[in-house]
Formats: structure tokens, sequence, C-alpha cells
């Protein structure tokens, strides 16, 4: 693509790039780079959460469709690569650049996303929750398709030139099955320019080798939904096990909400290795996801081929790797029903990992009324302000790697088909948000020197945030969001922190610069 459909004009234009999600909040990734020859997105995600967020992606998208030259794929979680077929829909017909094992679980994941799409747009028009009539999906099975037909696969490692003067090359990340940190070069005039991605910053993984190291990045994104954070992995692991055998031995069952891609793995292999080590009781253990149970055969495929991506340990262990005994397939819907009442206590792993749908609100809602029974959330889990319906006293907790009993019946799913938090809070989990002390808001906000050129000072104050280059824009009517958001970072400091920075080299002799919108 020349420089006719880029928004860095000009012989010495240096490369540009703005954050079009995946900042403010940790869903939506999308980075758009532009430089004088071609416009690049990185990420194409989903924003998911709250109805103000996914508002967002029926927004027009800010860059015309056709004139992006290409997309690339970290991994394939929907907040990455779950705007795809949307972007297709506007027109957009270039090369998606991902790993192989990245573009079979993306299929799986988009071609849920569109399904679930669909019945969501179903259940609006049949009971008129909708302002729109008729309600229609964000997109459709077709734009699924036409989107997977765009997917190149680009294996690790190997060098790419996705558009003119930009050479792509994906590492492995160890975050999931196919997950990659991408490095971008991009020459010009201007000389050189490196800009590094990471998709995630991953903990270790139970299945996953290390990511691969890497230097010399000139601008670096990364994730930090978990940055001002430890995991204690061994402290959670023995929760984990404490709570599936008090349960068991009390003749209730554990539901396991559980992402269907990735998570799903994690929990199958942490319950085999607690079983083998005698931690916890044999029971059966019941998988109850389609998505799910796909995306368990891809990885089974990856064990087979003895991909390098995967611990030694799990390629030993071969195809029962990933089976903790006496598993059972839920594949169809009465197949699924029986796990509303287990003949026998049992491990209930289904989707989705937040509750928020699939045949886990099913569970949840036969299951909880028994206080014999355990909810235990292994995951990452949003939580959302109390409806206004339920007592001021009571409201959902928000919590991580905890459990959680009650009596109470479950609530039921709202017109929207999304199920409120269970009232009841969880023993020893963080207080609702709402009721949270307030903490100053510089608390992991990393220290900066205060002459490090191209940082961005931050007015709590005044709840702005100043550039201090000249010739840049003065001030910003947002005030950035310090937690759950990317930043972008040089040896010298932060450059910026806000929800939609532009960021440029117009004003200095380094390959990006910020810029703060008007």
């Amino acid at each position: 693509m020349g420089a006719e459909g880029s928004g860095a004009k000009g012989q010495n234009a240096r490369p540009a790039l703005t954050f079009l999600g995946g900042a403010g909040t940790v869903t939506g990734s999308k980075f758009l780079i532009e430089t004088r020859d071609a416009r690049i997105l990185l990420e194409c995600g989903l924003f998911q959460g709250g109805r103000e967020l996914r508002r967002r992606n029926w927004e027009p998208f800010p860059a015309p469709a056709k004139k992006i030259g290409a997309v690339i794929l970290t991994h394939a979680h929907l907040d990455h690569c779950g705007y795809l077929p949307a972007l297709a829909r506007q027109g957009f017909t270039g090369p998606v650049l991902a790993t192989p094992h990245t573009a079979e679980l993306a299929e799986i994941v988009l071609r849920d996303s569109a399904r679930l799409l669909a019945e969501e747009a179903e259940h609006a028009n049949s009971y008129g929750w909708s302002r729109h009539h008729p309600a229609l999906p964000l997109y459709t099975e077709d734009d699924v398709d036409r989107a997977i037909r765009l997917i190149t696969p680009v294996d690790p490692g190997q060098a790419a030139v996705i558009a003119p003067h930009a050479t792509l090359t994906l590492h492995h990340a160890g975050h999931i099955l196919g997950s990659a940190w991408a490095r971008l070069e991009i020459t010009g005039s201007h000389g050189s320019s490196i800009l590094a991605c990471s998709g995630t910053s991953a903990a270790p993984h139970t299945g996953c080798c290390a990511p691969d190291t890497f230097t010399g990045a000139d601008v670096l994104l990364v994730e930090s939904t978990y940055g001002n954070r430890e995991h204690a992995d061994e402290q959670a692991r023995q929760a984990f096990a404490g709570t599936i055998t008090r349960t068991l031995n009390r003749g209730g069952s554990v539901i396991i909400p559980a992402f269907a891609v990735d998570r799903t793995e994690v929990i199958l292999r942490t319950l085999r290795e607690l079983r083998q080590a005698g931690q916890i009781p044999q029971s059966p253990v019941l998988l109850d996801s389609p998505m799910a149970l796909a995306a368990l055969g891809v990885h089974q495929k990856a064990i087979a081929a003895r991909s390098s991506e995967l611990r030694p340990e799990i390629i030993a262990d071969g195809t029962e790797a990933l089976d903790p005994g006496r598993l059972q397939e839920l594949r169809t819907a009465a197949e699924s029903m029986t796990a509303n009442r287990p003949v026998r206590p049992s491990v209930i792993v289904s989707a989705s990992g937040m509750a928020t749908g699939g045949r886990v609100l099913h569970h949840l809602r036969h299951l909880l009324p028994d206080p014999r029974n355990t909810v235990l959330i292994a995951g990452f889990a949003a939580g959302e302000p109390a409806p206004a319906t339920w007592p001021k006293e009571r409201g959902p907790s928000r919590s991580t790697a905890s459990t959680c009993r009650s009596g109470r019946k479950s609530p039921r799913p709202t017109r929207s088909g999304r199920t409120p938090t269970p009232a009841t809070s969880c023993p020893g989990s963080p207080p609702h948000p709402s009721r949270r002390p307030p903490t100053s808001s510089t608390a992991n906000l990393p220290q900066q020197p205060p002459s490090a050129t191209g940082s961005t000072t931050v007015d709590h104050e005044r709840g702005r945030a100043r550039c201090p280059h000249p010739g840049s824009p003065a001030t910003c009517p947002r005030s950035p969001s310090l937690t759950s958001t990317r930043v972008i970072v040089r040896p010298d400091g932060v450059i910026a922190v806000d929800a939609r920075i532009r960021v440029t080299s117009e004003h200095l002799a380094d390959p990006f610069l910020c810029r703060l919108p008007q």
C-alpha cells in the first residue's frame, strides 16, 4: 500500500502508533501502526465486559478497513482476535499473520463467537429488549468464513515481509498454545525502528515452555492485566486441591467455570497431577463445553506432533497428558443435562469462564441451591456493579482463585442472557469495588526520572495528562487509567498511559514519540 492510504505521510515521516483498544480496559486490543508505505493492525480484539465496553465494538473503525495492509495476531483469545470478522465485513482483504496453532484456535473461537452473537440477536428480537428492530449480530458465520480465508500461518522464528519496509518475526510467548510475541521492524529514511508486542505478560504455564527472550526494541507494548500482583502458584494449587477434597468428601460436586481455550487444558492437567500425587479423591470429571472440546482436540494434535512449544513432561505423557482419569466428554445437550444432577460427586468443568453465558449457567442454577456444592473460580473474573434490585448490603464479589458456597438459589439469567454474579461473597475475597477504601492512583505507577525525555507527566489533581514535548498538544481531557492498561516503555521511562493515545515521532529524532489527543 502506498503513502496515499497511510496516516504517516511525507518522505521523512516516521512510524506512528495509535491505541484503538486494550488501554483503559483489558479487552479490545487493537494497535494501528502507520508508516509512509502501509497501515498495519497489531491485534484485532473484541471489547468484552459491561454494556458500555461492548458498544465500542459497534463504533465505526477509525481507519478505512480496505486500506489496512495486514493484521498481526499474537494469540487466539477473543479480546485479541474477535473483531476480525467485523473488520472483514467492512472490507479488509489483507493477510492475517499468526502462528499455525493460533490459526487453528482462532477459527474455533470466531465460529463460537458468531454463534453466540446470533443467539443474542435472536433472543433480543424474541423478547423485545433491544432498541434496534430488528436486532442484528455484530457479524455472522459468513463474515467468519471471509476472515478465516485471510489467515496466513507464519512459523515462529521465520521472518516475513508483510508490507513495504516492514518485516515481522513471531517468537514463542508461552501464554497459550500458539501464542507469540511479535517483532516488527520498520525501515525507511529515518533508519530502522523495532516494535515488540508481548501479547500478554505470561506467568509460568502448566503446559507451554517458557517464552523466548528478546532485547533491543525501540518500543515495547506490554499487557499489564496482572502487572501489580504476584501469582502465588503453590498456595493457589494447595487451595485448589483442598477445596475439591473438602467438597467431594461431604458428598458435593465442584463446578469450575473455565475459559474454553487454554484454561480448560490447564485445569485438566492440574487435576491429573493432583490425582497422581494423591492430593484429591478419584471422582468423575465432566467436561461440558463443545468449544473447549474442540480446543482440546487442537492440543491433542500438538502433543501427538511433539510441538516444540510444549513442555517435555507433556510430550512424555502423550495422549494422556490432559486426561485426569474418569474424564467424561459431554457433547450433546442431553449429555449436558446429566451434569445438572450428577449421579455421584463430580468435578464439572464448563464454559464460560466468567459465568456470563454457556452451559455453566444451567449447572449453577441447578447445583447452587445445595450447600454441599462448591463453585470454584479458577481464572480472571471481572466484577460488575450490583443491579439496583439487589439489597444494598449484598453485591457481587470480585475475586480470583477463590471459592464460594451458597445455600441460596442462583440468580436467573437476565433478559440480555447474562447471569448476575451470585450475591453471596466468598470468604476471604476482596470487598466489592464500590466499597473498597480509596487508594492512591499513583501507588503502582513506576517512578520516572524528572528529566526523562519522551515521558508523559500525569496531573492527578486536575485529571489531565500533559505531554512535555514542545509543539505537542498541551493537555488531554481524559484522565488516564492506571489499572489494567497498556503502556509504551522506552529505556528512559514511561512514554504514555491513556486509553486513546496517538504515538508518533514528529518532534524527536527517536523512532516514536507520544502525542496525546486534544
